[in-house]
Formats: C-alpha cells, structure tokens, sequence
C-alpha cells in the first residue's frame, strides 16, 4: 500500500520508524522544510510544499498514493486543510495522527487566548520576564510590548527575533525534562510563559514546572480543523491503514 505521511512532528517520527519494516506498506514521508537539520527518517521522503491543494493533488496522482496520514503539527492548520480537500477530491483516505490537547489542572494558572495577538496582550503593561516557547513564526508582534524581557526557545534562530528590544535566544530541541524545566524557570526568573496548546509529552514538563512554582501561562488554544479520522498512537494508525488496505 503506498501511503504519504506528511509530517514534522515527533508522531510522523515514530510512524515513519514502524512502517520502514512493514512490507506490507510504501510510505514516503513530506516535510514541510522549515527546520534547517530535520530528522531524516528510514524511509523515502522530500522536503517542501506541494504547492497548494492542486499540488498536492497531482502528487498524490503521479505517486499512485492510496492512503494520507496527517501527522503535521496541530497547528498547521493550511497543511491540513489542504490535504483535507485533495484527499476528498482525490477520493483517497485520509487519517490525522495527533495529540490530545492539553488540559488545566488544578493549580495551573492558565489565560487562554485565541492567537498570538491576544496573547501579545495578556502579558499587560508591567515588565515581566517572560519565555516565548511558541515556535519560530510571528515573534516580532512582541515587538509591540518592548518592556518585557524575553527568553526565546526555539529549534533554529528565527528571522525575526531581532526585531525584540529585549532578548536572549535558546536553541534547544525537545523533549525536555521536568527537572531541567524547573531549573530553566527558576534560574531565568520567568514570571510568564507564552505556549501554543499542542499537546503531546515532549514540551509538557514546561507546564508542569509552571503550575510547580505557581507561574502564569498565555495559552494559545488550538485551532479548530474540519474533522477527520483522528488516532492518537501509532498502532492505532495501523490499524486504519489496515482496514482500508485493498484486498491482495
């Protein structure tokens, strides 16, 4: 069965890594490009878009592809609704491999916002220290707040960082763990942390060290996809690519 697994995410990862000994499936793996050392997988793969829905489309044609996982990040959201619509007018299935989002706790002190715009308001007019763990896209709309002092993790140097007044620049791939997070928000003095809702384990322990000593997080909330068949392990993405194998 020749499937397309678009991903990027550490779910595409651990696909990519049960497929490459199943002869049972072909699979081929998309990145979107905007890592600059991703994670090369033991299965074929290209690096970069498809140009747009009829693109995307016309791959999935010339590559005879019968089945699409979406295991990009939850908040790639054009990514998804492009295979959404090329898969439907294709008539090839499609599946979403992802995370379940995260939920408050008790002791968690979150603001739930709806993007990053709102979330550049919640930090207020006080300066505060504050860490940026939101990805590498948009972070010059902080520029608009110049009084906070910013700590920026991300996995390559974003275009835009320079346009903070204010910053120092981590480059650190996850997952990260509960201890060294606690040592991170004590040592830097964080009194805010500004973080999408993906979901997931690998950058969990951020959270879980905020609620420890009693920091706020700018949650940014999930966008809403059109549905489509979610799993949320491997295994359970097996097991659709089985029922919708054709008969041998």
């Amino acid at each position: 069965m020749r499937i397309l697994i678009l991903g990027g995410t550490s779910e595409a990862r651990a696909l990519a890594q049960r497929v490459a000994g199943d002869a049972a499936y072909q699979a081929t793996l998309s990145l979107a490009g905007r890592t600059r050392n991703p994670w090369l997988p033991p299965i074929p793969f290209r690096i970069g878009g498809f140009g747009g829905v009829d693109g995307l489309r016309d791959y999935l044609a010339a590559e005879a592809i019968e089945a699409v996982i979406d295991a990009t990040h939850p908040f790639a959201l054009q990514m998804s609704d492009n295979a959404r619509l090329a898969c439907a007018t294709a008539q090839i299935p499609l599946a979403a491999l992802t995370r379940p989002e995260w939920e408050a706790q008790a002791g968690d002190r979150w603001i739930v916002v709806d993007d990053i715009d709102t979330a550049v308001e919640a930090l207020g007019d006080a300066p505060r220290r504050v860490l940026l763990t939101h990805g590498r896209l948009r972070l010059a709309a902080f520029a608009r707040r110049p009084q906070h002092d910013y700590l920026v993790r991300t996995i390559d140097r974003p275009d835009d960082i320079e346009m903070l007044p204010q910053h120092r620049l981590i480059l650190e791939r996850g997952p990260f763990d509960g201890a060294s997070e606690l040592r991170l928000l004590e040592n830097e003095q964080i009194d805010v942390i500004v973080s999408k809702n993906s979901g997931g384990a690998a950058t969990y322990p951020k959270i879980e060290a905020a609620r420890e000593l009693g920091i706020s997080v700018v949650m940014i909330r999930r966008p809403k996809a059109d549905a489509v068949a979610e799993c949320f392990d491997v295994e359970a993405v097996m097991a659709w690519l089985a029922a919708h194998r054709a008969a041998p």
